[in-house]
């Protein structure tokens, strides 16, 4: 996106004003946003809090470019995202952002390797290349001896740990992630951000989380607090322990 890539380095990486989102029109409109005012620097690890229907996931989907706002505009890397058409923004998508999900997402009948390589394929990476970062993602999450295996022969933590690396394969900006411990049990959710915020730390990934669990939000910097389509609240957490 040559847009982004010529924005100065000084602008946030991430900035939302006034946006919002309605879904629906007349009496059955959604106001799923109402006018968020947000900034997200380069190498921040920021976690998303609030109720269902808080404006959280939307919020996400937004800064995704898997959801476009009403009004209101999104800068990424000081390039207008709002002004993007579809298939630029999912240029952008594919360039710039890594995602993990709660459901992991993995393709069923297909090895970790060859999953993890799966974003590579979309860019038109050459196989042989290709095949030497998924392995490197890969042993970069613990699980280079696993290459072979399929989802269903790894656990839930393993599997999380699969979609990371194909997350960060691409060696994107940002790692969004939705409710990325929802399937799992306390000890393999710590070990899982544990391992988000060692890349956060030590290469410098920004991170954003949408979570409902007061424990996961703590591993990140700072917290939003969101209600009602609303940022009701920020709070600086300073990470987990």
């Amino acid at each position: 996106m040559s847009q982004a890539q010529a924005a100065p380095s000084s602008a946030p990486l991430i900035a939302l004003q006034a946006v919002t989102k309605v879904y629906g029109r007349g009496q059955a409109a959604v106001h799923a946003l109402r006018g968020i005012d947000l900034q997200i620097e380069r190498g921040e690890f920021v976690a998303m809090m609030g109720p269902s229907g808080s404006g959280k996931s939307t919020c996400m989907n937004i800064l995704g470019c898997l959801d476009a706002p009403t009004a209101g505009t999104f800068r990424f890397q000081g390039a207008d995202v709002s002004r993007l058409t579809r298939d630029q923004r999912a240029l952008l998508r594919r360039h710039y952002l890594g995602f993990v999900f709660q459901g992991f997402n993995l393709l069923a009948r297909t090895s970790a390797l060859e999953n993890v390589e799966l974003p590579l394929v979309y860019r038109g990476v050459p196989a042989g290349e290709r095949r030497a970062q998924a392995r490197a993602a890969l042993s970069a999450v613990g699980l280079g001896d696993w290459a072979s295996h399929t989802p269903a022969e790894l656990s839930g933590g393993q599997q999380q740990r699969v979609a990371i690396a194909r997350a960060i394969v691409t060696q994107p900006a940002v790692l969004l992630a939705d409710e990325p411990t929802g399937n799992l049990d306390s000890a393999r959710s710590r070990e899982i951000m544990d391992l988000i915020r060692r890349f956060n730390r030590e290469q410098g990934l920004t991170v954003v989380i949408v979570t409902h669990e007061v424990e996961i939000a703590a591993y990140a910097e700072r917290t939003l607090r969101f209600r009602d389509g609303l940022v009701d609240g920020e709070a600086a957490d300073g990470g987990a322990t």
